[in-house]
């Protein structure tokens, strides 16, 4: 008789005993069950209007097969707030909210396939600007006013208890320079996760320069990408993998192409689950899916991401 394996004691164990299944992007979850996010504060209007909504999708993707949930806190930023007339008190409420339900949706889910786990999103500057420069990197800031800007909310998000923080679509190598030195010395797990074309990240910077930046910083479990083209997951994955020394993070799009003019997405889907097998030989330890995948989209992905961990 076998005896079973026990259930990883922490995050950074479970990464360790092999490739994770991240969900999907909850924008999409949130517009297929009805909600209408054409505001500033995105997904983070949810927090504060329909916070069950924020559960109920988390709990969608769980049942598609995901082991980790990143939270509704990617537009939460306590400019982006004052900007919609609310105070300090309530953006860290919302912070706070969006692991919370996340954890619940976790324990709720869990089962005999293991334990569920939490990744607090840490969206970019550009984000919280709700005019789509965080895929431009042209902020215009400095490491040190990067540094300044992120600096409360990590704090009130590495307080709120999730199991790491998903330092995610970031579009420049100064932004990336400027999350890890704020986590740097703090002994909270993060994964780094830029959103690049063409080999480089948004700003112009070649991927690889970005990528190593958080070679020697202890406190990153992974790096990778996110919110890119499927078609160039590959050739980024491995250059993290290489500039980086760390296990590899990827969640693309859906492989359809964004026409902002429109305000529509235009071309074909990629089946992810077609690709997974290649991310994760290249090194991809953390797999999941961005911009239209959703709990449909994630499920054949998580089935071959758990094949390929029985091998």
């Amino acid at each position: 008789m076998t005896t079973p394996s026990p259930a990883p004691a922490s995050f950074v164990d479970a990464l360790a005993a092999g490739p994770l299944v991240l969900d999907g992007g909850l924008s999409t979850g949130l517009e297929r069950r009805g909600h209408d996010l054409r505001t500033p504060l995105w997904t983070a209007l949810q927090l504060l209007e329909d916070p069950g909504a924020i559960g109920a999708v988390h709990g969608d993707f769980f049942r598609a097969g995901a082991q980790v949930a990143i939270t509704a806190s990617y537009q939460v930023s306590y400019s982006g707030f004052a900007a919609a007339g609310l105070d300090d008190e309530r953006t860290e409420a919302a912070l706070r909210e969006s692991v919370a339900l996340a954890r619940r949706a976790a324990q709720d889910s869990e089962s005999g396939e293991g334990p569920r786990w939490v990744a607090a999103s840490v969206g970019p500057y550009g984000a919280a600007q709700a005019d789509g420069s965080e895929y431009r990197g042209d902020d215009g800031l400095t490491v040190a006013q990067l540094r300044a800007w992120h600096r409360a909310r990590l704090q009130v998000l590495m307080e709120a208890g999730a199991d790491v923080l998903a330092l995610e679509t970031v579009p420049s190598a100064r932004e990336a320079e400027a999350l890890l030195a704020e986590v740097a010395g703090t002994g909270r797990p993060a994964w780094l996760s830029l959103t690049c074309a063409r080999g480089r990240t948004r700003d112009g910077v070649p991927a690889e320069e970005a990528f190593a930046l958080a070679r020697e910083v202890p406190e990153v479990v992974a790096v990778g990408v996110n919110c890119v083209d499927p078609a160039e997951a590959d050739t980024l994955i491995a250059l993290a993998a290489q500039a980086s020394g760390k296990p590899v993070v990827v969640y693309p799009n859906g492989g359809r192409r964004w026409d902002g003019a429109a305000r529509e997405w235009t071309g074909s889907p990629t089946a992810l689950a077609d690709r997974a097998d290649g991310w994760i030989t290249a090194g991809a330890r953390l797999v999941g899916g961005c911009c239209e995948v959703g709990p449909d989209e994630l499920r054949p992905l998580a089935e071959r991401v758990r094949r390929a961990d029985r091998v």
